[in-house]
């Protein structure tokens, strides 16, 4: 039997929940308040590529399954360091 380690890396989650869109009509906004219906279009159209792409993926999954509020409290539990 082949173990998958599926435990997300602690430092690309908060990377996540700090993200913010650089660019388009919702710039600066972070990628866990983008509408849903937004990243649906951009599944369909293509995510772009890049980190970006795989980020915007991910939030797009985490709102899929109603998870928002843990990203949400990684952003309340580890504050963005400036610097």
């Amino acid at each position: 039997m082949v173990r998958m380690d599926v435990t997300p890396d602690r430092e690309e989650l908060i990377e996540l929940a700090h993200y913010r869109m650089p660019f388009g009509r919702f710039k600066d906004r972070y990628l866990v308040d983008l509408p849903e219906a937004y990243l649906i279009w951009f599944k369909q159209k293509g995510f772009p590529e890049g980190k970006l792409g795989k980020l915007m993926a991910s939030i797009l999954e985490i709102k899929v399954n109603g998870l928002e509020t843990l990203i949400r409290k990684i952003q309340k539990d580890f504050p963005r360091r400036l610097g």
